[in-house]
């Protein structure tokens, strides 16, 4: 039996600590499709989070689940600051 390395709880609580920042995110949409943009993490409730993208082509927010980042669909990172 393989053991996580992670948990939905840890997931949540990294989320969380993003709220109100700007995040890199990364989406794998199946058949080597990924999607990535950058984004304010606009809310974190008990079963998704939503994040706002800077983009103009994006209309509204895009929500998604906790359960997609622990199986590693979805990526969200900090915005990293380039000099």
């Amino acid at each position: 039996m393989i053991k996580p390395k992670r948990d939905i709880a840890r997931v949540k609580s990294d989320i969380q600590r993003c709220l109100k920042q700007q995040v890199d995110v990364t989406v794998n949409l199946g058949r080597n499709k990924v999607l990535k943009f950058c984004g304010e993490l606009s809310g974190v409730y008990p079963a998704l989070f939503t994040v706002k993208p800077n983009e103009s082509g994006f209309l509204g927010k895009t929500s998604y689940s906790y359960a997609e980042v622990l199986c590693g669909s979805v990526s969200v990172k900090p915005k990293q600051n380039l000099p």
